[in-house]
């Protein structure tokens, strides 16, 4: 029975109870009004309990339901609890495999690190001893395979660089060592160099010079202008490849035109992309992995000097970069300094002049010889300076080519090349590396010395042992 029940029960026998004899008829009528009014407070205490749990519902069933969420509730953070402690699993798996990663990329970095300089080493050598037959008086079937040998170590050359640079730049161990220089050191050289090539081809390159003084990491923006007129040469069949610069506010554009076939504007982005090439079929000549444009385009984002291209299909393309300016105080001091012609003067200073080649690879010293020899130089060679003065038969030194790396335990080609500046002064000097990092460029440049990179390059040291000798 419940409460409403009962009250009722009760106020309806006091209702049917006989009144007692001492009670007279205003008693009952008082009391038959306190029985009405109990029953309204009852009826209006039995609604707000009914009401009170929820809206629409009885206490019990308000109850149930909370007892059935609150037991959701546990259900729910038990399995919060699970999944956050397999995320912690996952998460501690996954740490280990990018330290296991971490760890491959730094093997993997030192592995190039070694291969470049180990396959580099005979790379070198090969090119040294076809560029030194090149000079040769050899029959015109020997000389055509002269030529043949020397394109394919420098297929070869390109490839196994892009490789190695590539990597560099995932590794992130290719910083750029940025430095005030005359911009004509570097196209000068390039010119000479891609003129050669493109008579090869039947093209004409033309060469505007230019005076301004620019600050940048040189070896890396050889590697960009390097790359626009490989591929100027490569996809042009007919017509000229220009190489030139402009004066803007931002800072020097050095441009490469061409009079190939253009780009199409839908393949303007993805030329940059990792093993993207332009789709020229007719071409013969479109060896290679589409990495060098993906390589510009890193290194522009690193150097923080933006290249551009314009193209009209059926016309030609024209690839930029905007380098900055030297500062003035930089650019006088830089501008003082005075350049060879290109290659005539060259071959004039070189004839007769010393030279001292130290390197620890016996193959390195005889193509050196050939090389240097083959320019008219008086060459001495050998893998120590004891060993060098012994063969020397007193001879003073205008020029020192050293290898940087001389073997474990030695001191550098920097230190050697500092040594030897004490001992004989003004020996002019050139570090040979095959290591591209910047603090060896940095160390090289502060020293007061000139910086090489291998597989070496025979016009670019030509035209440098040039500039070295015309230095009062």
């Amino acid at each position: 029975m419940d409460l409403f029940q009962l009250t009722t029960f009760n106020a309806d026998a006091a209702e049917g109870a006989q009144p007692a004899e001492n009670h007279d008829a205003a008693d009952i009528a008082a009391l038959r009004e306190e029985n009405r009014r109990l029953r309204k407070v009852c009826q209006a205490l039995v609604e707000r309990v009914e009401t009170g749990g929820r809206s629409g519902g009885a206490p019990y069933a308000a109850f149930e339901r909370s007892v059935l969420l609150a037991e959701q509730v546990r259900e729910r953070t038990d399995t919060l609890h699970r999944t956050l402690d397999e995320l912690g699993q996952a998460n501690t798996r996954l740490s280990a495999a990018k330290a296991e990663a971490e760890a491959a990329n730094l093997s993997k970095t030192k592995f190039l690190a070694a291969v470049s300089h180990d396959l580099l080493q005979p790379l070198n050598a090969a090119r040294l001893f076809a560029s030194a037959l090149e000079t040769h008086s050899l029959p015109d079937a020997s000389q055509a395979l002269v030529g043949h040998i020397g394109r394919s170590l420098k297929d070869v050359e390109g490839l196994l660089g892009t490789l190695v640079d590539i990597s560099r730049l995932d590794a992130g161990v290719l910083q750029p060592d940025k430095a005030p220089f005359a911009v004509s050191t570097l196209l000068d050289a390039l010119a000479e160099e891609y003129r050669q090539l493109a008579g090869v081809r039947g093209l004409a390159l033309h060469y505007v010079a230019s005076s301004a003084v620019v600050e940048s990491d040189l070896a890396l923006l050889a590697r960009v202008i390097r790359n626009f007129l490989s591929n100027a040469v490569r996809y042009t069949e007919r017509g000229r490849v220009l190489l030139g610069c402009r004066r803007r506010k931002r800072g020097l554009e050095i441009m490469v035109g061409d009079t190939g076939p253009g780009i199409p504007e839908q393949q303007r982005k993805a030329i940059f992309l990792e093993f993207r090439r332009a789709n020229q079929p007719n071409s013969a000549h479109s060896r290679g992995l589409g990495l060098g444009l993906a390589i510009v385009d890193r290194i522009s984002s690193m150097l923080e000097q933006p290249i551009s291209l314009a193209s009209r299909p059926g016309v030609g393309a024209l690839f930029s970069i905007i380098v900055p300016y030297a500062e003035a105080s930089s650019a006088t001091s830089v501008a003082k300094i005075r350049y060879a012609p290109p290659l005539q003067a060259a071959e004039d200073l070189l004839h007769g002049c010393v030279v001292w080649v130290i390197d620890d690879d016996l193959a390195i010293i005889e193509g050196m010889q050939a090389l240097l020899g083959s320019w008219g130089c008086r060459v001495r060679a050998a893998a120590t300076v004891s060993a060098l003065e012994a063969v020397s038969d007193g001879e003073r030194p205008a020029v020192l080519l050293v290898d940087y790396h001389l073997g474990d335990h030695r001191e550098t080609g920097i230190e050697l090349a500092a040594r030897l500046q004490r001992r004989y002064p003004g020996l002019a000097a050139v570090v040979i590396t095959a290591n591209h990092e910047a603090e060896i460029k940095r160390a090289t440049r502060e020293a007061g010395m000139h910086c090489l990179l291998k597989p070496l390059k025979p016009l670019r040291l030509r035209m440098l042992l040039g500039n070295l000798l015309t230095k009062p």
